[in-house]
């Protein structure tokens, strides 16, 4: 029986055990002690600990270890490491991917450009770096020759730019890769980003399963995915997908990869750019469209087929598309703060379940930084690209994720917007454009509503509000204030009214259960996710995440920063005011009371001293952190 080691962990690795489970394989996971407990750790045979995925020897000892004959590297990680695929040949150990030679030619751009002009395949122009910057044609590209991911990449517009821009690259190259060569190339303003999946086996077949487009990118990363692209035209499809196979037959490819081209809008020509020797993050939206003689390809199979030496066993015209595929990458970031990485424990996670999702994350579980913020990949298809952007836009309003924040409303806004319905986004659409933050207005009306119905079943004998009978309707409660935050959420749940925002909603209670709430919001059918606690207010509605922090209400509320300032704990209204200027006052005595989410408040002095100011009157309305009172210390 063959076995299967993944040096990878995540989404990545379950993937590859679902199928070589399928095929009868024995499946082993690698794992560091901060995955341990992790979902690809369970799902495997066995499980062997390394100290990082990043270490060829320990993962090398790991593979012998388990007696696996095959390693699956997945991508990232080890898995275009030329050292790393010797270091398992010379163990006896199969690698399930090109050969070390293959990746030495191909992982630097400058040896790969060489060999794409051998088999004569359209390369991007470019300037030798000694060439007379006055010399140029601007705009150019600077970037390493060794790597990618846009590390070591600045685009230069001017003569006076180029030497600073070739200096930071090359600093930025060498840190990142060890190697500060760069390149310079012609920038294209405004490009596509195309790539060819290629696959080739150990008895000379190279075949294509045609293109896919990842022009939706931010910084030359990529955030949505599709197959087939949707600008190329039929001659435009044919040339580069027979540029794609040509290269992976000038290099003796075998295993699957990409050929990733850049097709110039301006122009209509491509361009090779590089091509990754791995399986793509992407790939499963090559697999929802392409059919070999009908049945649907599953790429780590047909990957595993040829790494026990057995051939493709069909031809290039047994190999169709079929309808459009697209996917979304979701990630542990708040793509609307500067795209800051994100950490945190998992509350409520929420995938959809009517397209494919491929994903590593669940429930309560602990989300690092220490590796790649990739949570998962929502995949949707349909008979034609509309069809499945609007799946996709209908899969994300269905993915929740609570507890930490991801860019899933960000994916969803995207999804959703004209210009990529319309797919006129090049590859520096979103570094020009910023997507529009969604409203909050929605998801307060959900988290004020729910926590008004959570409060009146509270005061009931009768089940919660997220059993699966839904509500037990008695009796209209009077009109309530809920704080969110900084502001104020009246729901009047006898008319059926909630106000926020300066504006009045109608709203009707559809369903709630499992702490999904469904409510129809002046006639239109909505729904979000929801974690009420004493808190916090955690809402995700359209995929977005909103959480409002809430002080706890039966604390003593004293003064801020540890000085002698007392400011509104929450907005709401002076019940009383106990003393006046110059007013000498004792530590805790209560110098005034407010009234906020229907519980009084008691202002106290922190300590003794005189009043020195006096903000507020009975029966005023407060802002939260408004200064109410200033307490100065007795010498």
């Amino acid at each position: 029986m063959n076995t299967v080691m993944i040096a990878n962990r995540g989404e990545i690795a379950r993937r590859v055990i679902r199928t070589a489970r399928r095929l009868g394989w024995q499946t082993v996971a690698i794992h560091t002690d901060l995955d341990a407990g992790a979902l690809h750790v369970r799902e495997a045979d066995r499980a062997v600990r390394v100290g990082s995925y990043l270490d060829v020897d320990e993962v090398v000892a790991a593979a012998r270890e388990s007696g696996a004959s095959h390693v699956h590297p997945g991508y990232g990680f080890l898995s275009e490491r030329a050292p790393f695929a010797r270091a398992l040949a010379e163990s006896g150990i199969t690698l399930v991917g090109p050969s070390a030679d293959v990746m030495d030619a191909m992982g630097r751009k400058d040896a790969a450009r060489e060999i794409a002009v051998t088999a004569g395949v359209p390369v991007v122009p470019a300037y030798a770096l000694d060439d007379d910057p006055a010399t140029l044609a601007y705009p150019v590209l600077v970037k390493a020759a060794a790597g990618g991911g846009g590390k070591g990449m600045r685009v230069v517009r001017t003569a006076a730019e180029l030497p600073e821009a070739m200096a930071a690259a090359a600093r930025e190259a060498a840190k990142a890769f060890g190697d500060d060569t760069l390149l310079i190339e012609k920038y294209v303003e405004s490009g596509r980003h195309i790539e060819v999946q290629v696959l080739g086996d150990s008895h000379g077949t190279v075949l294509h399963f045609f293109e896919r487009d990842c022009s939706t990118q931010r910084r030359h990363q990529k955030v949505l995915e599709e197959a087939p692209a949707p600008t190329l035209t039929s001659d435009q499809q044919a040339a580069i997908t027979t540029a794609g196979v040509d290269l992976a037959r000038q290099v003796g490819y075998t295993g699957a990869g990409t050929v990733e081209f850049l097709l110039d809008n301006a122009t209509g020509e491509f361009y090779f750019l590089e091509m990754n020797t791995r399986l793509q993050v992407e790939h499963p939206v090559t697999e929802e469209v392409t059919r070999i003689r009908g049945e649907r390809v599953d790429l780590v199979e047909l990957q595993l087929l040829v790494a026990t030496g057995e051939p493709l066993g069909f031809a290039q015209d047994d190999v169709a598309l079929e309808g459009h595929a697209i996917e979304a990458r979701v990630y542990a970031e708040d793509s609307f703060h500067g795209f800051l990485p994100q950490a945190g424990r998992t509350s409520i996670v929420r995938w959809p379940t009517t397209v494919r999702v491929d994903h590593a994350l669940e429930a309560e579980q602990e989300v690092s930084t220490s590796y790649d913020p990739m949570l998962g990949k929502v995949v949707a298809t349909g008979p034609d690209r509309e069809a499945a952007r609007t799946a996709l836009v209908a899969a994300l309003d269905e993915t929740a994720i609570l507890g930490i924040t991801t860019n899933t409303g960000f994916l969803r806004a995207l999804a959703d917007s004209e210009e990529f319905r319309d797919a006129t986004i090049d590859t520096a659409w979103l570094d020009r454009h910023e997507v529009p933050v969604p409203d909050a207005g929605l998801a307060r009306v959900f988290g004020a509503w729910t926590e008004v119905l959570l409060e009146t079943m509270s005061n009931r004998a009768g089940p919660g509000p997220w059993q699966a009978d839904g509500w037990r309707m008695g009796a209209d409660p009077a009109p309530a204030t809920v704080v969110l935050g900084d502001d104020l959420v009246v729901v009047d749940r006898a008319r059926g009214r909630v106000e926020s925002d300066g504006r009045t909603r109608d709203v009707r209670l559809v369903s709630a259960a499992d702490h999904t709430v469904h409510l129809m919001v002046d006639g239109v059918a909505e729904h979000a996710v929801l974690n009420v606690q004493r808190g916090f207010v955690d809402v995700v509605h359209r995929g977005q995440r909103w959480v409002w922090e809430r002080p706890d209400p039966f604390a003593d509320h004293g003064p801020e920063a540890g000085d002698g300032t007392l400011v509104a704990p929450m907005p709401g209204t002076v019940l009383a005011v106990n003393v006046a200027v110059g007013q000498a006052v004792v530590e805790g005595e209560t110098l005034g009371v407010m009234e906020a989410m229907k519980m009084e408040l008691a202002l106290k002095a922190p300590f003794a001293g005189t009043v020195t100011e006096v903000n507020a009157a009975a029966g005023q309305q407060v802002a939260l952190g408004a200064t109410l009172i200033v307490v100065e210390a007795a010498e």
